[in-house]
């Protein structure tokens, strides 16, 4: 892959050896150059940051607007979502963003998300109870899965019965069927008139979990925070964001983690031995095979330079958290996995004002996952030959489809 960053929009870099051998391609690309312009798998062009430095100021540069109002007249609109969800803290700048984090980052205190680590720990081992006398699972239909939907579900108050749509409705957003153009839309109007029926019900008959408050913080008169309040978009829209992410993140890190020990048996061995030390390893395997290889789309409110290169105002940039997160010069023989290197500084949950509201929750349910597999079955092998395994392709998202293991 060749350097274009000074070459324009004429001569876009193809982004498919990013879905093929990402680390590969984003050593290729760091090692030209700091900044390229790429074709989204959406068609569109954008500029891509790949080295350390450069990701981690523009994580906190306020010139750079996740608002998509910023961006250029016909460029990105994203996934035309309706306003009702689409009013999300990953569409905003200051101070509404300073407003509605401020009313929702109580739910992800540590505190609270130190209380729910009893009932994580009672629901992977139920879900592992279920796996055990089969001698071999799907883990991430069976383990990785249920267990972020299950938490993120009771978190916010959802019905048992409504699970299973959700998940399907999500998979459509995250990874659409090529063979099927109108299921995102169809997807987006079921998830809008679940999460309307949902506030509605919640509304006639609060219940103690997070949806109703942030429903009396939409409805007290008063509102909370010295007059802050939601929008009824705003209510709607945090609701879908902490379901969708709260799920799809956790459930990558959980496959991905797992991998990477089965790919390293040695640390797998001394976790199983020292399983006080996963809190450390779980830092490591957000560092080497995170989630989320890429931070949310941002737009220059004005012409600015990034690595040396001119960025115009309105265009699409793209910071690339995975490739950062493999920099030698900020982490030294990145490719290798070591949970006793130091990893302050990593970005997989980002930097700044955006850093990741549910962090805290997703460490958590991951260190505890891990401890309940690694305590129930020691001798967990993959199930199928390891060139077999497929990861989800696209850009914003790494994880694997399915993970078949046995022991």
């Amino acid at each position: 892959m060749q350097n274009t960053a000074g070459t324009g929009p004429d001569a876009p870099i193809d982004v498919t050896p990013l879905l093929d051998d990402p680390y590969a391609a984003y050593a290729a690309l760091r090692a030209a150059g700091p900044v390229h312009r790429i074709t989204g798998a959406d068609g569109q062009p954008a500029w891509l940051v790949t080295r350390y430095d450069d990701v981690r100021r523009a994580l906190a540069d306020p010139r750079l607007s996740l608002d998509k109002r910023h961006a250029t007249p016909g460029g990105y609109r994203g996934f035309s979502l309706p306003p009702a969800l689409d009013a999300n803290l990953l569409n905003m700048d200051p101070p509404d963003h300073t407003r509605v984090r401020r009313l929702v980052v109580k739910a992800f205190t540590p505190g609270r998300v130190n209380a729910l680590r009893e009932p994580v720990r009672r629901v992977a081992d139920e879900l592992l109870d279920a796996m055990a006398e089969r001698g071999r699972a799907d883990l991430i239909a069976d383990y990785a899965g249920p267990l972020p939907i299950t938490v993120i579900c009771d978190l916010l108050g959802i019905p048992q019965e409504d699970r299973r749509d959700f998940l399907a409705w999500s998979d459509a957003l995250i990874t659409p069927d090529p063979s099927r153009p109108g299921q995102m839309k169809e997807a987006v109007g079921s998830m809008l008139e679940f999460y309307t029926g949902l506030i509605a019900a919640k509304r006639a008959q609060p219940g103690d979990d997070l949806l109703s408050d942030l429903i009396a913080v939409r409805d007290d008169a008063g509102g909370d925070e010295g007059g802050d309040r939601l929008s009824e978009d705003e209510l709607t829209s945090l609701a879908f964001l902490i379901l969708l992410a709260g799920y799809e993140n956790t459930v990558h890190l959980i496959g991905n983690a797992v991998l990477t020990l089965l790919d390293h048996p040695e640390q797998l061995r001394q976790l199983q031995r020292n399983p006080a030390e996963l809190p450390a390893a779980v830092e490591e395997f957000l560092r080497y095979d995170g989630p989320a290889p890429l931070a949310i789309r941002r737009f220059p409110k004005e012409d600015l330079e990034i690595g040396g290169v001119r960025i115009p105002a309105g265009e699409s940039v793209l910071l690339s958290i995975a490739s950062a997160n493999r920099d030698p010069g900020r982490f030294p023989e990145p490719d290798t996995m070591d949970p006793g290197r130091d990893l302050s500084g990593h970005l997989a949950m980002g930097h700044g004002i955006h850093y990741c509201l549910g962090a805290p929750l997703a460490r958590m349910e991951t260190v505890t996952a891990l401890d309940a597999l690694l305590a129930r079955f020691p001798e967990l092998r993959l199930d199928v030959p390891r060139g077999a395994l497929r990861h989800r392709r696209a850009l914003r998202a790494r994880g694997l489809i399915s993970l078949p293991v046995a022991w």
